[in-house]
């Protein structure tokens, strides 16, 4: 069930922070799952680092958005093309 519940809130996490981002970003539900559960791990990465989260803890809704905006950008920086 866990798996399931971190597929779910992935999705949701992943759409938040595509409706966020200005500008399009074309990827696919699949892509926007995995936007959301890098999201979260990367939410909880720096807050455990800046001390936010204890050991173990997990990002909460806002780290997690957060966290994918970050995703978001370091990949629109990268994958320009032009």
């Amino acid at each position: 069930m866990g798996i399931i519940w971190m597929i779910v809130v992935g999705f949701i996490v992943g759409l938040l922070a595509r409706a966020i981002m200005p500008g399009e970003q074309k990827m696919g539900i699949v892509l926007t799952v995995v936007l959301g559960i890098i999201g979260s791990v990367v939410a909880g990465f720096l807050g455990g680092a800046l001390g936010i989260y204890q050991p173990g803890e997990g990002a909460g809704w806002i780290g997690s958005i957060v966290g994918a905006l970050i995703v978001l950008f370091v990949v629109g920086k990268f994958s320009k093309r032009g």
